[in-house]
């Protein structure tokens, strides 16, 4: 196949040879090629040349009192940019593709531009793709400010020529490795293709490109990822629901250590104070029974030979049942894909004392279907990641970003093994038999050197 180095259209610009004199320029008084780097404590200023007008105030990028990861220089150019295809998929396939494109921005010492998500989740179909703006999903002005000095996103309307363009087609087959793909990327943040002011990525979107980047660096990207209020006020309704049955069930329970039968339960309901109720906890199942994740899931044990990996609805009901130290009674939300599911019986069969809910019995599901597969997948996340327990399957794409969501929350408490349920936000996988029958305490490595255990599953959970 032609190397997509060498795919370069026409004659190069002359700003290549500019570009080379000022950086020789730049050498010669001690400055880097990427501009000067002036340390003052607690900020770092890190300008770009732009053009051929010098240094601008808009081309500054100040950070304050940010570690950058290995990978991020000293900032980002907010005059170059990178654009990439529509991103496809699953909601949790889509934040690695965009982590990754925002990775593959960095490495170019270029701002990307705000890509296109998808709301549908035809990824086969391109046609049936339902594209959806990034800032309908995600605060785009937050974005920057928890990422500024990192990764930077810009709009369209920041460009000053959209036609400075030099296309990057992606590499593919089995003679395209790693190796090769890494050498592509360091090629292109020189010149001459440094000089346009947008380089763009065609080919496969970013969830299937090469993973060059430790899980830090991912970890970092997705903690600037912050829900419109629009969505966060939805998943807030949700955790809120739960909470409000959650304390109707503690209420009940007060009532009948206090010696009222159940007849009277209705009437005397109301007369427990709920001041000295505590705070309802609440434990999440990332149920995967749905038809489309059994068909998957059946493939991949065949193809890894990995019998941790598809688990039954009795499966899950049990193991749950068996958490170690878990507290009863409490209030369980099953987060599954309602229309891709078979089996209407999933409340049915739990252990005594585990009060199972979906978004219909919630009350919630006419609120879920106002929106696209997306925005529902979003407001599922998010209820998970606020739960106090998390369950969910080692293999799947949503419930690992869970996981390394509710690591990370730990780790900024100080705990550097959170692992069981003697600390705060514990996570488990049901797919993996853990102690007394029950599902295995589950965190994520941090320190790992590449997402690809997160993005494609594991049976290795780190505890």
């Amino acid at each position: 196949m032609t190397d997509p180095i060498c795919s370069c259209r026409g004659t190069m610009k002359s700003i290549s040879q500019i570009s080379l004199s000022l950086r020789v320029l730049a050498d010669s008084v001690g400055l880097t090629s990427r501009g000067f780097t002036a340390k003052i404590p607690g900020t770092i200023f890190s300008p770009a040349f732009s053009g051929f007008g010098g240094i601008g105030k808009d081309d500054l990028v100040f950070v304050h009192n940010v570690s950058l990861p290995s990978s991020s220089g000293y900032g980002i150019r907010k005059m170059k940019f990178l654009e990439v295809p529509q991103i496809v998929w699953g909601l949790n396939n889509q934040k690695i593709a965009f982590a990754r494109a925002c990775l593959t921005a960095v490495m170019l010492n270029r701002t990307l531009l705000m890509p296109s998500l998808s709301a549908s989740l035809f990824y086969k179909e391109i046609d049936l793709l339902q594209p959806i703006s990034f800032d309908k999903v995600f605060h785009f002005d937050k974005f920057n400010s928890l990422c500024n000095g990192f990764v930077q996103l810009g709009r369209y309307s920041d460009l000053v020529n959209g036609s400075d363009v030099f296309e990057l087609p992606k590499g593919s087959g089995r003679k395209w490795t790693i190796g090769r793909d890494l050498d592509q990327l360091r090629q292109f943040s020189k010149d001459p293709y440094d000089g346009y002011e947008i380089i763009r990525i065609i080919g496969k979107n970013p969830f299937l490109w090469h993973d060059h980047w430790p899980v830090q660096d991912y970890a970092k990207v997705f903690e600037c990822l912050v829900l419109v209020d629009e969505i966060s006020a939805e998943a807030g309704k949700v955790v809120s629901r739960i909470k409000e049955l959650g304390r109707e069930v503690r209420r009940e329970v007060r009532l009948l250590q206090n010696g009222t039968s159940k007849v009277g339960l209705l009437q005397n309901r109301m007369h427990v104070s709920s001041s000295f109720l505590e705070p309802v906890p609440y434990l999440a199942v990332h149920m995967r029974i749905e038809k489309d994740w059994m068909i998957h899931c059946k493939k991949l044990e065949q193809r890894s030979n990995i019998s941790e990996i598809c688990s039954s609805k009795e499966e899950i009901m049990g193991r749950v049942g068996n958490i170690v130290g878990l507290k009863t009674p409490i209030l369980v939300y099953l987060a599954v894909a309602d229309s891709l599911l078979e089996d209407n019986s999933i409340l049915k069969g739990w252990k005594e004392g585990l009060l199972p809910y979906e978004k219909k019995k919630l009350g919630v599901a006419g609120m879920y279907k106002r929106h696209p597969y997306l925005i529902q997948s979003a407001i599922d996340y998010e209820v998970c990641l606020r739960a106090n327990v998390f369950v969910g399957n080692s293999f799947s794409t949503f419930s690992s970003l869970v996981v390394l969501e509710r690591t990370q929350k730990m780790i900024r408490t100080g705990v550097s093994r959170p692992c069981g349920m003697d600390v705060k936000w514990p996570s488990y996988a049901y797919n993996i038999l853990g102690d007394s029958e029950g599902p295995r305490p589950w965190m994520a490595n941090m320190s790992h050197s590449s997402l690809h255990a997160i993005s494609y599953g594991s049976n290795e959970v780190f505890c």
